[in-house]
């Protein structure tokens, strides 16, 4: 090999060298690019410039995943909450229509207000005595629980509507 060829040689190595560098150096400045970004978009490094490891800022985008799908599926759970509680009143309006065309107001009403007492009676027995019907899961406020145990009762009472017009 002559001394040309090895010179024409080194500047190939060198150029490939230069250019793999380039392309090393390119991508990492892609991940720092894109952690950045990361932890720009969670909320507990919301107003903080304060720098954190990717360690760090990974476990928090990992936490914030994990509190997102549990509030989803919260939500998910309030909103079929929502759908039995308006096929229920549906249900109770299609009752009282039907007593309102036969013309039966003093039998509807009366039915109502037993139905409604009784419906009342079992929601307040069930959340005073811990029924423990509901499909629950770690609620702090309870509030769903009690919710959960007004729905099954408007159930009973829509079921028992309903058997009335039939």
């Amino acid at each position: 090999m002559s001394e040309d060829e090895r010179y024409i040689d080194n500047e190939s190595d060198a150029d490939k060298r230069a250019h793999h560098n380039a392309l090393e150096r390119k991508r990492r400045d892609h991940i720092k690019d894109s952690f950045s970004s990361l932890r720009d978009s969670l909320p507990a490094f919301q107003g903080d410039k304060v720098r954190a490891s990717r360690a760090q800022i990974l476990k928090k985008a990992a936490d914030y995943i994990q509190s997102m799908r549990r509030k989803n599926s919260s939500h998910q759970q309030d909103i079929d909450d929502l759908k039995k509680q308006n096929k229920v009143l549906e249900e109770q309006i299609k009752a009282l229509e039907k007593a309102k065309t036969t013309g039966n107001y003093l039998a509807a009403a009366s039915l109502l207000d037993s139905h409604l007492s009784t419906s009342k009676a079992s929601v307040l027995s069930a959340a005073f005595d811990g029924d423990s019907d509901s499909d629950v899961s770690s609620d702090t406020d309870g509030s769903k629980d009690g919710r959960r145990k007004k729905i099954k009762a408007l159930e009973k009472y829509s079921a028992s509507m309903n058997d009335l017009g039939k």
